[in-house]
């Protein structure tokens, strides 16, 4: 008999559905029962694509014996990250605050039943004692003994915690300076100091790629030579993912990590997120060297999310599952015997050697497809015609998806999420610029039109659609990289209604999300639910930090419309992390780069004129663009400008202003005049 979350939106709740344990979602209504019974709350957090979630829940929410014990003693509480980041945050928060370690997924925590305050914590349980770690079951009686026998202990670690959460809130707002820009030379040197120079990337196993740094890297990387450390390490890098297993090397689009050094084998779910934020990476890498590995990446990315994750009305699902039949990376796996049947023996020698199937097996007796050589290189090595190879890898791609096409495929979690969406939109928006390519606009624009549909209701901005059966109440993320996606579109092509629109978002982050006392942004609204805490973070994570993002999006709205509160606002922003920011840089790289927006007002090239001349001009000035700097192609009939822009005018049927901070030089009226000078600087 199915348990409460049968009736739940989430892909991931309703994975339990059918547990014999009686999950709950977090509601007034678990609460108040595990008050009123006086039993502690056993919150479990995970999300749908989770693969050691679904290990937990196999070996020990599936097992009759084990949810007995659960039924008996705790009043079990099921959350959907995804949905509830905000819970999720906290908790993981505590969680290291209690155990010392970071946390992940699934987190287990055990919570008071009066105030919701964790006192005991964990990630995954085995059902048996191994890796060092007591069985599920076990812990669960002791967990109930001691909150039975022992409730001053429990007490005591529960006060503790409250007391540690409220200093590291006092710390936070404590102490800040001005941030310093040799932050940037930190920053720089503490990224050589993590990178591999054997295998790219940052750090060990598990890898990620981790974008907000190599973002920061590649718009800097611009104004430095070739032979700089930094640009020579980020390049090296991005050729590494680009070739490693951590691509889907024919479905395309990006698994979310390497479980080893060489980005071999990767933890095969696809998140939206991670492909979001790597559109931009890829997009930004090609214009920077002109590799075709780079537009290929981006191209593969496109090509997933129209082919596997797009929804009716334009938005994009939120992740699909790295297990398929319960088995990891199943739906991905090849036998070398298999490939050579497909793709046929004269075509085999080239594939299997550019993607390492002439190699020993790599994934538990069978292959996963990480390219050992980029293609110029298998042409050089075997001989071959550019062209002929080019159309027989092609050929080869589409066999072996259809193949691919007739296996099991993993699970799909189709919530709309609002950031992750606005990850996409502007990812896709950048490599149109890029690009030039009208169509990978043409399906942000898609996605932008879906989400002010589907996600903005009543005036107030939505976490996830409205079309599923829940309306949570937007994060911070959400306007965050909402507004930041809109100013990017704008940057491609105008709209009125755009602009009205992240005027509305910019106004309700600060209205509501702003630390009006010591700055920057908390992670929930002012009239959000109350939880034992209201966050505010400043480094990045698996995203960029929402309060620098916010902060960021602010400061561009405001040099764009002349609204000096938004300027301030981000300014203010900047100071309340500053001593984070000097001291651990590499963890706050979207903080970094709102310094240096800030200690250097980025090149802002407002345009006015004709329509069919701004389209003329918009296919030589975006190509021509470096990251910094940002053109806005406005038509003299734009309707209810801010004044700042609508000043901006003359008798000429086109006109550029090429602005820094406040301040605009003369307009330029020739295409030419104006391309020598963004290239000499701006």
């Amino acid at each position: 008999m199915a348990n409460e979350l049968a009736a739940e939106s989430s892909p991931y709740l309703r994975q339990h559905a059918d547990n014999p344990v009686n999950w709950l979602p977090w509601s007034q209504k678990a609460l108040d029962e595990a008050r009123e019974q006086n039993k502690p709350i056993l919150l479990s957090i995970g999300y749908s694509a989770c693969h050691w979630c679904h290990v937990m829940a196999h070996e020990s929410f599936e097992d009759e014996k084990t949810a007995a014990l659960m039924n008996k003693h705790f009043v079990n509480i099921k959350v959907d990250r995804e949905e509830r980041p905000d819970i999720d945050r906290i908790y993981q928060t505590a969680h290291q605050l209690i155990t010392r370690q970071p946390g992940g997924w699934p987190l287990t925590m055990f919570l008071s039943p009066d105030s919701c305050l964790p006192f005991f914590g964990g990630t995954y349980f085995p059902d048996k004692p191994r890796y060092g770690m007591i069985a599920f079951s076990d812990l669960l009686d002791r967990i109930a003994g001691i909150f039975e026998q022992e409730p001053d202990k429990i007490n005591q670690q529960s006060q503790a915690i409250q007391q540690a959460l409220i200093d590291i809130e006092m710390r936070e707002n404590q102490n800040q300076r001005a941030a310093d820009i040799g932050a940037i030379k930190t920053f720089d040197s503490q990224l050589l100091e993590a990178h591999d120079a054997e295998c790219g990337g940052f750090g060990k196993a598990p890898k990620f790629p981790q974008p907000a740094i190599l973002l920061q890297v590649l718009r800097r990387a611009f104004q430095q030579s070739p032979g700089d450390p930094v640009y020579k390490a980020i390049d090296f890098s991005l050729e590494k993912i680009a070739l490693g297993g951590i691509q889907d090397h024919l479905g395309g689009g990006f698994y979310r990590y390497s479980v080893d050094d060489k980005w071999m084998i990767p933890h095969f779910e696809k998140m939206l997120y991670d492909n979001g934020q790597l559109l931009e990476v890829f997009a930004l890498a090609f214009r920077l060297t002109g590799k075709p590995l780079f537009a290929n990446a981006v191209d593969g990315i496109v090509t997933w999310l129209e082919g596997e994750m797009r929804t009716d009305s334009g938005a994009f699902y939120a992740a699909l599952d790295a297990d398929s039949e319960g088995i990891e990376g199943k739906f991905y796996l090849w036998t070398a015997a298999e490939v050579e049947q497909v793709i046929g023996s004269e075509a085999y020698p080239a594939f299997a050697c550019q993607f390492g199937l002439d190699q020993a097996a790599n994934f538990e007796g069978q292959w996963h497809l990480h390219s050992y050589y980029d293609t110029p290189q298998i042409i050089e090595k075997f001989s071959l015609d550019a062209q002929k190879y080019a159309a027989l890898q092609a050929d080869i791609r589409a066999q072996l998806l259809a193949v691919r096409a007739t296996r099991i495929r993993p699970g799909l979690d189709d919530k709309v999420l609002t950031s992750w969406n606005a990850l996409v939109i502007r990812g896709l928006a950048s490599a149109a610029r890029v690009f030039m390519r009208q169509d990978y606009f043409d399906i942000a624009r898609r996605c932008l039109h879906a989400l002010k549909n589907e996600c903005w209701q009543d005036e107030r901005l939505l976490a996830l659609s409205a079309k599923g059966d829940r309306q949570l109440p937007a994060y911070l993320d959400d306007y965050a990289h909402l507004l930041q996606a809109i100013l990017d579109c704008l940057q491609y092509e105008w709209s009125d209604a755009d602009l009205a629109f992240a005027v509305k978002l910019a106004d309700q982050l600060l209205d509501y999300f702003a630390d009006k006392d010591h700055g920057g942004f908390f992670f929930t609204a002012s009239d959000h639910e109350k939880l034992i805490q209201r966050p505010k973070s400043w480094p990045d994570e698996a995203m960029p930090s929402g309060n620098a993002v916010a902060a960021l999006a602010l400061y561009r709205l405001g040099l764009l419309t002349g609204c000096q509160a938004y300027t301030q606002n981000a300014e203010k922003a900047l100071q309340s992390v500053a001593d984070n920011v000097n001291q651990t840089p590499l963890h706050a790289a979207s903080f970094v780069a709102l310094l240096e927006a800030v200690h250097q007002p980025p090149c802002q090239i407002i345009l006015r004129g004709e329509r069919p001349l701004l389209a003329r001009w918009r296919s030589q000035i975006l190509p021509a663009l470096k990251p910094g700097q940002m053109a806005y192609f406005i038509p003299d009939d734009a309707k209810d400008l801010p004044a700042a822009i609508a000043q901006r005018s003359s008798d000429k049927p086109i006109s550029a202003w090429i602005c820094e901070g406040f301040s605009c030089r003369p307009p330029v009226h020739d295409l030419d005049a104006l391309l020598t000078d963004l290239q000499t600087g701006g």
